[in-house]
């Protein structure tokens, strides 16, 4: 990237104070909220071990064992230190959870400038992040730590393979491998990171393109640097699996079938949401059979038709390939195929999956063609 000359440095920084003010006028309001009694509990105020505060054998516990049917160590540590730091004063939880998620705007906005160069629509696609109401679920919510803290690592790690991918070694690899394993520690959602890589490969870095005769060579070097993150990945999901066995155990009697046709819907109606975010509830109960066959056709028509649309146009639109299967792809490990809980989907799993439909290709687009705004 080129160096920013002083008034559009001027800009940036400004964009950035903007940003962290902008999240904080929404969010810094939850700083005199209360804890809920819907998972806050055996995430914080009723779990002794989370209570007694940072120490070595709650950081070794964290590791070893799993902390309410889930292994994400990380999330688990950041709960103990709140305790040291706090004790069971709510505010100061909700404080470290604005604050996390206040870093990833920003480092969004940073990543997006790194990536294409858009400044505004960089801007304007942060700000959206920072404040649409499906987050609202995620920042608000102590025991959803888990997300704004697998989001802070998701932006890390799309940053640190940026720098990667310009001037490529085995440390600045090493760096990319140990940040996203830091976020498989916070949340196992981001196992389908590495599919995201490739596909910024592709767009807007530009280091996959299919015209050339020898697309076949371009993909090895991007797919061989994947295979280490899809072990971590792989890794991550096999500790899932087994942390989760009871919960999906429990819910195995929901067919096969039930389960795919309220992923294509799932699929539909969290692109409504993200465009029309209203009536936004905190548990949506799974319709089991009773999905109405003309909604799950229409919805299956939906899918193939924006799928189909976006492979068509790869070449005019590479932002809408990258955007639509970076939305279908991050989806996957909690779209519902493997049903943990009774949920038929959930809005706080959207978070950083909703960059791929609509602000990101639209914010690249222009940045591609060297546009400042």
């Amino acid at each position: 990237m080129a160096r920013l000359n002083t008034p559009r440095l001027l800009v940036t920084v400004g964009v950035c104070v903007s940003l962290v003010v902008f999240t904080w006028i929404v969010f810094g309001q939850t700083l005199r909220h209360d804890f809920v009694n819907y998972d806050d509990p055996r995430y914080v105020y009723q779990n002794t071990t989370i209570t007694r505060g940072l120490n070595l054998s709650g950081i070794a516990w964290a590791f070893t064992h799993i902390h309410s049917e889930n292994w994400h160590p990380l999330t688990t540590i950041t709960h103990m230190l709140d305790c040291q730091l706090y004790g069971l004063k709510p505010g100061g939880h909700h404080f470290t959870n604005v604050f996390l998620h206040t870093i990833a705007v920003v480092l969004l906005f940073v990543v997006l400038q790194q990536m294409a160069g858009a400044l505004w629509r960089s801007a304007f696609v942060a700000a959206l992040f920072a404040i649409h109401p499906l987050h609202v679920e995620s920042v608000a919510w102590v025991a959803e730590r888990k997300d704004v803290l697998s989001g802070l690592f998701f932006m890390l790690t799309l940053l640190a393979y940026v720098h990667y991918t310009r001037t490529p070694s085995n440390g600045r690899y090493m760096i990319v491998a140990f940040v996203f394993a830091l976020g498989l520690m916070s949340k196992p959602m981001l196992v389908t990171l590495p599919f995201v890589l490739l596909l910024l490969d592709y767009w807007p870095l530009g280091r996959i393109k299919p015209q050339r005769p020898d697309i076949g060579r371009q993909l090895l070097t991007p797919i061989a640097e994947k295979i280490p993150l899809i072990a971590l990945s792989a890794v991550s999901g096999v500790i899932t699996f087994l942390a989760q066995r009871h919960a999906i155990g429990w819910t195995e009697q929901l067919p096969m079938l039930a389960r795919i046709n309220n992923a294509i819907v799932t699929y539909v109606i969290y692109v409504r949401q993200m465009f029309w975010p209203v009536n936004l509830a905190v548990f949506y109960p799974h319709p089991e059979n009773r999905l109405p066959l003309w909604e799950i056709a229409l919805a299956l028509a939906v899918l193939i038709s924006i799928t189909s649309a976006a492979v068509i146009l790869r070449r005019k639109a590479p932002y809408f390939i990258t955007g639509w299967f970076w939305y279908l792809g991050m989806l996957v490990p909690v779209i519902g195929l493997v049903q943990v809980g009774w949920q038929g989907h959930i809005c706080h799993r959207l978070g950083f999956t909703l960059l791929g439909l609509g602000p990101l290709p639209t914010c690249l687009y222009r940045g591609a063609t060297g546009a400042w705004f």
